[in-house]
């Protein structure tokens, strides 16, 4: 009977993660640190419903498992948008627990609403990690990728979770449900993990600048009434190709400006949230036009500045590669080497050698 604890020791685990990531950011991961509680609460109801099979543990099962996609999602756009999520994201969660409030007098698909919940936030998550429409503001230029990974991370666990429904309803018919205790315990010391390990991951690449006041003036601004934003500016005017390229000029030379002049691009934490607030410009459209003239993200833009300045560095004085990079405004060796090689075809040492 190993399955049986499996849920109460991933459900520590979650409780011990959440604990420690509080403690080091108490002011900055209040969500994802709840989500942790969620995933928690959620694994150990998984453990004591097939313990006990009490009636009011599938109730309770049933309304954890609604949130906890509503729950990553909100995580998740919150690097992306300081605006409240939209409402109807509260619906199937309403749904979910007014049915379980109220069984036996409504009776609807339960498993079917939650499973098809699942892979419409699947949809949703991966759909918005695409940094070109909606890049990540909050987090640090530096772990763009990581932070577009763990969203994709969490998404393909979404849609593991409908997987593992799809398992035990097979199991169901063929089997009459021998082996649905090992598929959930297993299923859920997987995805619940994963997912949590995701968001903990992420919420240790976003900054404190997600709570300013501006952020939400600045993207009210960036709000267009146009159907395609990026041929409009903020107050919906539509443009032809020849004013957008104009107006992405403009763009990139004012951000320009704030990012190499005041030498913001040597902050390892900068953000793009707060180039957006240095330049008066919203973030989704610096992030546009720097990808449609420069054909890169803009923390590939960033990152062409930080080796710019650590060449010169290796140039002109005989400090090691890891203190150049740290100054340059790159936090880990493998970042820098993967970026300075994409950028000069060589690796710093290589570079140093060369001189």
């Amino acid at each position: 009977m190993l399955a049986i604890p499996l849920p109460f020791v991933v459900s520590l685990l979650l409780l011990v993660l959440a604990g420690s990531l509080w403690i080091q950011r108490r002011h900055l991961v209040l969500w994802p640190c709840l989500f942790l509680l969620l995933c928690a609460t959620t694994t150990c109801l998984v453990g004591l419903r097939w313990a006990y099979d009490l009636a009011f543990l599938r109730m309770l099962q049933s309304i954890f498992a609604s949130v906890i996609p509503v729950a990553a999602w909100w995580v998740f756009a919150q690097t992306k948008s300081a605006r409240a999520p939209s409402w109807w994201h509260a619906i199937v969660p309403l749904m979910v627990t007014i049915a379980s409030l109220t069984y036996p007098l409504w009776e609807p698909p339960l498993d079917v609403m939650i499973t098809a919940q699942y892979v419409l936030y699947f949809g949703l998550l991966w759909h918005s990690s695409n940094s070109d429409r909606q890049p990540p503001e909050y987090v640090r230029l530096s772990d763009w990728e990581w932070a577009i990974r763990a969203q994709r991370i969490a998404a393909l666990m979404l849609l593991f979770s409908a997987v593992i429904d799809g398992a035990l309803t097979l199991d169901f018919m063929l089997a009459q449900g021998q082996h649905a205790l090992w598929i959930l315990s297993i299923g859920h010391a997987l995805l619940l993990p994963t997912l949590s390990l995701a968001v903990m991951g992420l919420s240790l690449a976003t900054t404190e600048e997600s709570d300013v006041p501006h952020s939400a003036e600045t993207e009210q601004r960036s709000v267009s009434s146009c159907e395609e934003p990026e041929r409009c500016d903020s107050g919906g005017t539509s443009y032809d190709s020849k004013q957008i390229e104009l107006a992405d000029q403009s763009i990139i030379t004012q951000v320009k400006q704030v990012v190499v002049t005041q030498q913001l691009f040597l902050d390892p934490d900068l953000t793009l949230a707060r180039i957006a607030r240095k330049s008066g410009i919203p973030a989704r459209q610096i992030s546009a036009a720097i990808n449609r003239v420069m054909g890169q993200n803009i923390s590939q833009w960033v990152n062409q500045y930080r080796i710019e300045y650590a060449t010169q560095r290796l140039i002109s004085s005989e400090d090691t590669i890891t203190q150049i990079y740290l100054d340059s405004g790159f936090q880990t060796k493998s970042n820098f080497h993967r970026e300075f090689s994409r950028i000069m075809g060589m690796t710093p040492s290589q570079y140093r050698q060369s001189l």
